[in-house]
């Protein structure tokens, strides 16, 4: 049977992470649990559920500080989120059903890094920034752009928990959005998930964060077409954007969806951002 912890603070948990490094980091359990029958149960688990201090959301200096263990219903609650951040809190309310969205945790989503996850483009365009903190070394932040190294894998340390994430509100002339495909409107896995933040001057490009998810093993930003666009105007971004898509990106091939299908619908989606 695993050993099981509930710490009562950060620092008790810090302590108990540095000491068990193999133990599984439990948030709300919804990834955890769908996949516990099929796995070898961990050697211990690290109950992080509702840990003070995880769980608020705050504004300071034009940035949303979320902890990680806010669960999705409270992020697509919070009013600053719901009007500023508008990409997050739809992306929030498609995390599975109304159970799942007030249990599980924005930093669960982070730490498991899937590349379906609904989230992880939305983090990628809104330019976030990952806080981590250790007992041994106290607290350090990771751009998003740099934490996924691969397919479920993160720049997360042995040692170390997520403890928030911090995401910078869009400046003025800025549009957001976010785009989920999938095969049925609701509570369903993405086949191709897009999200944008574009910067108008007029009806003119500026400048752009655009990224995907469910095309690669981690969700990707695509710089070819970032810079494609700079400088044109929206109908042209929009048909520079298509192309820089088709020429940059190959993608996955799975039980959900073929090579081709997503490369189509990828195109079409990074497309329309730029005439929303």
């Amino acid at each position: 049977m695993s050993e099981y912890v509930r710490p009562r603070d950060l620092h008790e948990a810090l302590a108990l992470r540095a000491e068990h490094p193999d133990w599984m980091p439990l948030a709300g359990g919804t990834d955890l649990m769908v996949t516990a029958n099929h796995k070898v149960a961990p050697i211990g688990i690290l109950d992080l559920w509702r840990l003070d201090g995880l769980g608020s959301i705050h504004v300071e200096q034009g940035v949303v500080a979320i902890g990680a263990g806010a669960t999705w219903l409270e992020v697509q609650r919070h009013e600053v989120i719901a009007q500023e951040l508008t990409p997050l809190a739809a992306a929030a309310r498609e995390i599975g059903a109304l159970q799942i969205q007030a249990r599980g945790t924005i930093g669960g989503n982070v730490g498991t890094s899937s590349p379906v996850g609904d989230s992880l483009p939305v983090l990628l365009a809104l330019d976030a920034t990952i806080e981590v903190a250790s007992a041994a070394r106290g607290r350090r932040r990771v751009a998003y752009s740099a934490w996924c190294t691969g397919y479920r894998q993160t720049g997360l340390a042995a040692d170390e928990l997520i403890v928030a994430l911090h995401v910078p509100l869009p400046s003025r002339g800025t549009r957001t959005m976010w785009r989920k495909v999938g095969t049925r409107r609701a509570q369903s896995i993405s086949k191709v998930m897009g999200a944008a933040a574009i910067v108008l001057d007029g009806d003119v490009v500026t400048s752009a964060r655009i990224a995907l998810g469910a095309v690669a093993d981690r969700p990707i930003r695509i710089a070819a077409v970032e810079a494609a666009v700079v400088g044109k105007s929206r109908a042209q971004a929009a048909e520079a954007a298509r192309a820089a898509v088709r020429a940059t990106i190959k993608p996955i091939d799975d039980v959900r969806s073929t090579s081709a299908y997503r490369l189509a619908v990828a195109e079409n989606l990074v497309a329309r951002f730029f005439m929303a």
